[in-house]
């Protein structure tokens, strides 16, 4: 192609019988767009990051009225608990330092307990009285009220340090990450029925199956909300662990499992959790693999790694796939179908995988909300 055979007079519509309506039609967007290109991008791509920020906006205002109305209207407060929620939701937590990383994990462990702790302490303190499947719901009501907060806050505060300095390189990385953020809050806006309610969720589908295999047999509290069921498969001995349902939690499995090693000899470890699907993939599909299958911080997943390899336990896992917005909110029918085949898929792999005699651990891992056992 000869580029030399363009006609600029033609194609700028300057020759002799040029229109300078024409021309202004032309150049103007042209000089405007040269000087201030820039500029009319960041008003554009403003605009819309301001829409997602008006919705978060929305779901922490309306996380903060449906927790506060929920404790008015079940834990009858001693007080009026609007003020004390305003100071729950600004709390914040200071991990350690790690420059020196040794120890990190014992270190992050004991803020997050501290934290959970601190904050299970001054729930009651709103109602003495309240039983522990209510103290469980405010407590998963507060960290979701919580957290939308927080990522209203960020997002607002990276936007307005953009707008203030006509900054389009710093606001394009928001632009780009803001569709995740806001399904990661629409997720966590549509969770609060199903904590509300006591309803499972979909990251409940570990603990359902291993609650399931419990219902014949005799439980015992192993470590803080973490129950425990012993039973027998051809021959084989089975330690059942989920966190203690029907409450909002997870349990501490990596405490539960020190506690079991160091009275009982394990020869393998399957572990039940839900996992998030890849786009394209079907919602709950069921894989397999190796390794602890346990999500959150990092801590319990550490403990586990840690008492497996020094007791050289081989860890199996067994994942269903599903949104995020399907692991918090209230579970789907075509998770809980899956059910018994991934029961069978267990029985499996305890053939496949150990001898007569063997001791086998199965964990059923994520929110027990709404799941006994």
């Amino acid at each position: 192609m000869n580029f030399t055979n363009f006609d600029f007079d033609q194609l700028f519509s300057m020759g002799d019988d040029t229109n300078p309506l024409m021309m202004l039609i032309w150049i103007i967007p042209i000089i405007l767009f040269v000087f201030y290109g820039q500029r009319i991008q960041l008003y554009v791509t403003s605009g819309e990051i301001k829409k997602g920020i008006g919705k978060l906006d929305e779901y922490r205002t309306e996380s903060k009225k449906e927790l506060i109305d929920y404790i008015k209207k079940n834990l009858n407060p001693k007080e009026e608990p609007g003020k004390k929620i305003d100071k729950f939701l600004d709390y914040f937590t200071i991990m350690p330092v790690d420059m020196d990383p040794n120890g990190i994990v014992d270190k992050v462990q004991h803020m997050v307990r501290l934290r959970e702790d601190y904050t299970r302490n001054h729930i009651q303190s709103l109602s003495p009285e309240i039983s522990e499947l209510e103290l469980n719901k405010v407590q998963t009501l507060l960290e979701i009220a919580s957290s939308l907060q927080m990522i209203y806050k960020i997002i607002n505060h990276m936007f307005l340090t953009a707008k203030k300095q006509n900054n389009y390189p710093l606001i394009l990385p928001l632009q780009m990450v803001l569709p995740f953020i806001m399904e990661q809050a629409e997720a966590m806006k549509d969770a609060i029925p199903a904590f509300k309610a006591g309803q499972p969720v979909g990251d409940g589908i570990g603990p359902m199956i291993v609650g399931k295999m419990m219902l014949p047999c005799e439980k015992e509290i192993v470590a803080f909300q973490t129950i425990l069921a012993k039973t027998e498969y051809k021959e084989r001995n089975l330690f059942l662990l989920k966190a203690e349902g029907p409450g909002s939690t997870v349990g501490r499995p990596a405490d539960a499992l020190k506690e079991i090693i160091s009275k009982n000899k394990i020869d393998a470890i399957i572990m039940i959790d839900a996992a998030l699907k890849m786009e394209g993939e079907d919602s709950a599909t069921i894989a397999q693999g190796f390794g602890a299958a346990i999500g959150g911080i990092g801590t319990e997943k550490f403990h586990i790694e840690e008492i497996a390899t020094t007791n050289n336990i081989p860890v199996f896992s067994i994942v269903i796939k599903q949104s995020v917005k399907e692991a918090i909110t209230l579970m789907t029918k075509e998770i809980a179908d899956q059910a018994d085949n991934v029961l069978s898929q267990v029985y499996e792999m305890i053939d496949e995988n150990t001898n007569s005699g063997d001791s086998v651990l199965i964990i059923g891992v994520g929110n027990t909300s709404g799941v006994p056992q």
